[in-house]
């Protein structure tokens, strides 16, 4: 008796999870996809912003060089303007952070992009700096950050409903398959973020040429990650980031396939 109970409220957590996560879709007009998303372009440009303070004061705050800091912004705004970006409701602002040592870029939702003085000092043209961002920008507007609520919401619900179905008190055995549950719901959850690089990569090769910049930067930038990356990487498959050297193929391609003429002469390197 005890055990049918647990089954039942299982499969009821089960289903709050799946009705809503299934039940909100809504078709993203930049990349044409039909998203699994729960909030609205306000709620994610309201939680940027609420947001961008703090994750700010995590790598120092605002890096003082007020001249570098209006470059990184000068050069986001470009690829903004120049791309589907700018037709979106999002309120794109691009922040030099302070962190010397650290070597990272990131989005919030909602517009906010931030890229760290230690990647941006290993940057030697313009070309890679626009890479780097144009990926950020291939986050906000793919709409990965809601995304990833949802699917966070979806994988943790369906976690606890089996870790409930499969754990039970009489039997202590039965603890290692409700931990083997949280640990598929945990790969999952990893998996996410490396398709939405991937995705953020092949944007970023549409949004860097409709700016000025060469693709082919971003290249450049892959192999100063993989440098970076050198005796602290994770294994790929426990990593919400593609190996970089996995990556550069995929850049690869993405340029092959929209330019299979050559990229234009006049591009920015």
């Amino acid at each position: 008796m005890r055990g049918n109970l647990r089954y039942i409220l299982a499969l009821v957590m089960a289903a709050f999870a799946f009705i809503p996560y299934y039940c909100n879709t809504q078709k993203n007009e930049v990349t044409g996809e039909v998203q699994h998303v729960n909030m609205s372009a306000e709620q994610e440009i309201a939680l940027g912003l609420q947001a961008a303070p703090e994750m700010a004061q995590q790598y120092g705050g605002l890096h003082p060089d007020q001249k570098a800091a209006a470059a990184v912004e000068r050069i986001g705004q470009q690829l903004v303007q120049s791309t589907k970006a700018g037709q979106t409701p999002y309120q794109f602002r691009f922040h030099l952070l302070a962190d010397e040592s650290t070597i990272n870029a990131f989005a919030l939702p909602g517009g906010q992009i931030f890229i760290t003085a230690g990647l941006l000092k290993n940057m030697t043209t313009e070309g890679q700096v626009a890479g780097v961002l144009a990926h950020e920008i291939g986050h906000v507007v793919a709409r990965h950050s809601a995304e990833q609520v949802a699917k966070s919401q979806l994988t943790n619900g369906l976690t606890g409903a089996a870790a409930i179905g499969l754990y039970d008190p009489e039997r202590p055995g039965t603890a290692a398959s409700a931990a083997a549950a949280a640990m598929v719901g945990k790969l999952l959850t990893l998996r996410y973020g490396r398709e939405d690089e991937l995705e953020a990569d092949r944007l970023a090769v549409d949004f860097t040429p409709a700016a000025g910049y060469d693709p082919r930067a971003m290249l450049q930038v892959m192999r100063v990650l993989e440098g970076a990356n050198q005796g602290s990487k994770p294994p790929e498959f426990l990593s919400t980031h593609p190996n970089p050297g996995n990556r550069i193929g995929e850049i690869e391609r993405e340029i092959a396939a929209d330019f299979p003429q050559g990229l234009p002469a006049n591009l920015k390197q």
